[in-house]
């Protein structure tokens, strides 16, 4: 069942029910960026943190065929030998869509409310860069933050984080994975991740023991924010092949040893049991898990309506998550 405001939201947004499925990617970003990125951005704008609290600066950071763009966001103490856990993030959208503005004012917001250094990556998008340039390029951009903890004013035994929402999400599921098996983090392990609406398996390669558990692409074929239609399109563009743990983590031969992590879910998105399957196959490998499932929404909702109650609620959920994370919950 919708959440009620939900249900009248969408009822009452004329313009955004009223969107056509794309013809091209130049015509999903334009959607995209309208809908998604300048709803939440004009609605977290009043409650930006003031300017001399985090510092903002723009990196280049060195992949292969040239260089990418990173925000970084530093908080700023009275105290100036302090220093901060980490956090890498990978905006969604997709693989296709999306940059380094999606998420810009949620980070800063985070920034200064965790007293954690961010490093924003803005990869090369699909199709214009297919897979694994994704992949390869937010992997660029891990090992960039682990070498560059003075610039961050970073403390990595403190935290080391990463996260993002939907392809963002299974970004840094694959980055995890790829983290753990790699001895260039000996000494600087991952310490947490932080998945939203995780996509963490091709449909067209679900294990067959785990079949039964993934109803929700089936169940939810039609939602406003994310369709079947659409997912399909995103995996067009990205053209991963579905059996490659690089694009399906689940598919990665173990998970034992993967960083604390947190997931959220929405109830009704396609993506939904994603993160339920994910969540015990990572709880049967050992590694501390917690999700929250947001009931009566749909993915990335809170992006398109961020006034309503329940996407507070996806906020509040992802912050207590942070906090989780860098083992501070009890102080909240």
């Amino acid at each position: 069942m919708m959440d009620p405001e939900y249900a009248a939201a969408l009822d009452k947004a004329v313009a955004f029910k009223s969107i056509r499925p794309p013809s091209t990617v130049t015509e999903a970003r334009v959607i995209f960026d309208k809908f998604f990125v300048s709803a939440q951005n004009t609605f977290l704008e009043p409650h930006l943190p003031p300017d001399n609290t985090y510092v903002l600066t723009d990196q280049l950071i060195p992949v292969d065929g040239g260089e990418i763009s990173a925000r970084c966001l530093v908080p700023v103490v009275d105290d100036d030998s302090e220093t901060f856990p980490v956090l890498l993030y990978i905006h969604g959208g997709g693989f296709s869509l999306g940059g380094i503005e999606m998420d810009d004012y949620t980070l800063r917001i985070r920034c200064v409310q965790h007293k954690i250094s961010i490093v924003n990556v803005a990869y090369r998008l699909a199709p214009e860069h297919p897979f694994p340039t994704p992949v390869n390029d937010c992997y660029a951009a891990l090992k960039w933050t682990a070498s560059n903890v003075s610039l961050l004013r970073g403390d990595l035994s403190k935290g080391f984080l990463i996260g993002g929402e939907s392809a963002g999400a299974n970004l840094s599921a694959v980055l995890a994975h790829m983290a753990r098996d790699d001895p260039f983090f000996e000494g600087r392990r991952l310490t947490g991740q932080y998945l939203c609406e995780p996509n963490i398996c091709h449909y067209a390669a679900y294990p067959e023991s785990l079949k039964p558990m993934f109803r929700s692409v089936e169940g939810f074929p039609a939602m406003p924010t994310l369709s079947r239609q659409a997912i399909e399109r995103y995996y067009r563009w990205y053209n991963a092949p579905p059996s490659d743990p690089r694009f399906s983590p689940l598919l990665y031969p173990s998970h034992q040893g993967l960083p604390r992590t947190y997931i959220q879910a929405m109830e009704l998105d396609p993506l939904r049991d994603d993160a339920f399957v994910y969540t015990e196959v990572l709880r049967e490998a050992g590694v501390e898990t917690k999700m929250d499932l947001n009931r009566g929404v749909t993915h990335a909702f809170y992006s398109c309506f961020p006034a309503l109650a329940a996407a507070a609620r996806v906020r509040e959920n992802a912050e207590r998550g942070f906090e989780w994370l860098l083992r501070r919950e009890q102080s909240t």
